[in-house]
């Protein structure tokens, strides 16, 4: 064996025990972000003409730069929407990457995208939809929101009655950020409604009542949400779903975040409505527990997305062929070029069954109510609105934008936890307040506590 296959085995061997030791951890540290700065004066130049090797590399990611890192499963990394994928999960990443399967088309990728839509069916069973819709994977929510944007935008302009107008859709101020961003995009304008609260079928109503006739003309989709980042609020999705239908329009639910709650019986109802949407975005890589990047987007009529998104081009056509005889992932999504990030999720369910899936998401449920009624018995805190799916708002009674800024920082710089503040509007105001997002079902009743300990 050659020299330099030699250090490739024993190369490979150091990250394999690297992984394992990772996946067989019970107790990861928080890591703690250093400046530029700081990083290049421990690591030096990694880029070299003749390359510092891969022992050399891989040390220096070991010694100081994984450490400047956030692990995303840690149980106490309570901030933003984090994640937790399962082991089976991770480790099929792995597998995803090894095995070099080009995801664009059934062709060259049959076998990985067989796996992804076998799990696609198990998370389209979840939202109700009638028979014939389906989805893809993406590569998260905004990717997602975008290609459903994209195909109803598309579907507008093919049935308009007027020509070179600018397109307008409804949301409201509680929607995600990538609402705003996608708009940008595909250059259409977003008209928000301003509730951060739940958004009822009535008040779009009534916002579209006040629109004139020019925007209405050029109105062409509402999005809903289904549980919101900042709190974890579900639109009036049956109520929002009439008024599309009423309206003739593209009914989108954004349920990134909730949609992994769709699997949990204590909650489903609250998800009435989902059903009739017209496109659904919901991320595995946030309550389904897989690794990122597994974003995904649903159509009740796919054939809509396939008309707005199929590319042309003369290197493409072998693989719209009848030899090809399959299910293209590119026709659906913005994305030609693409992994099969669906399959470590495929992997996870296959090994664990939905059942365990279901109860792991009824565990992060469970978590938001053990932290509401936690801070209802700490006299230094209090809620400022009753837990939704798993979000929890709080507030450290006297505490200024700045105490709470503070407090993050220390304890993300201790490696304790990572918990941040938000903004929450209260009438025409918007309060600093605190945040708990539970998705790690290894998070405990314990770990809250501490937390809240350490705002006293």
């Amino acid at each position: 064996m050659h020299k330099a296959d030699i250090a490739l085995v024993e190369m490979t061997m150091d990250i394999m025990k690297y992984a394992i030791d990772r996946l067989s951890s019970t107790k990861h540290k928080i890591g703690k972000p250093k400046s530029e700065e700081e990083l290049k004066a421990l690591v030096g130049e990694t880029i070299t003409e003749k390359g510092i090797g891969g022992e050399v590399a891989f040390n220096l990611w070991k010694k100081h730069l994984m450490k400047a890192n956030v692990p995303i499963d840690h149980p106490r990394h309570l901030a933003f929407v984090p994640a937790s994928p399962t082991r089976a999960a991770i480790m099929f990443d792995l597998v995803t990457s090894a095995s070099s399967i080009h995801g664009a088309y059934w062709m060259e990728g049959a076998g990985g995208i067989f796996c992804e839509n076998e799990a696609m069916k198990w998370i389209v069973s979840l939202t109700g939809l009638p028979k014939g819709a389906f989805g893809v994977f993406t590569s998260g929510g905004t990717a997602a929101n975008l290609s459903a944007m994209v195909t109803a935008r598309e579907h507008w302009r093919e049935n308009a009655t007027f020509n070179n107008e600018k397109g307008l859709i409804i949301t409201s101020i509680g929607a995600h950020s990538s609402i705003k961003a996608m708009a940008k995009v595909i250059d259409v304008d977003v008209l928000l409604i301003d509730t951060e609260d739940k958004l009822k079928g009535i008040d779009l109503q009534n916002t579209i009542n006040t629109l004139s006739p020019q925007q209405r003309k050029r109105l062409f989709a509402v999005v809903a949400t289904g549980g919101t980042t900042n709190a974890g609020i579900i639109d009036d999705l049956d109520g929002i779903a009439e008024v599309c239908n009423s309206e003739h329009l593209w009914f989108h639910v954004d349920a990134a975040y909730g949609g992994g709650a769709l699997a949990a019986d204590s909650v489903r109802h609250l998800f009435n409505g989902i059903e009739k949407a017209d496109s659904i975005t919901i991320d595995p890589h946030k309550w389904l527990f897989s690794p990122y990047d597994c974003g995904s987007v649903i159509y009740k009529n796919p054939e809509l997305a396939k008309k707005a998104h199929a590319q042309e081009g003369s290197y493409l056509d072998i693989f719209k062929d009848e030899g090809a005889h399959g299910f293209n992932p590119s026709d659906y999504q913005i994305q030609l070029t693409r992994r099969v990030r669906g399959l470590p999720l495929w992997f996870s369910l296959a090994m664990h069954g939905t059942k365990r899936y279901k109860q792991a998401v009824e565990r992060g449920l469970k978590l938001a109510k053990v932290a509401g009624k936690l801070i209802e018995e700490n006299p230094h805190v209090e809620l400022v609105r009753e837990p939704s799916l798993s979000c929890v708002l709080y507030r450290r009674i006297g505490w200024k934008p700045d105490d709470y800024t503070h407090w993050t920082y220390e304890n993300h710089k201790k490696g304790f936890a990572l918990v941040a503040p938000t903004k929450w509007k209260t009438g025409n105001t918007f309060e600093t307040v605190s945040r708990f997002c539970f998705i790690n079902p290894d998070t405990t009743k314990k770990d809250i506590q501490l937390i809240l300990d350490s705002m006293r």
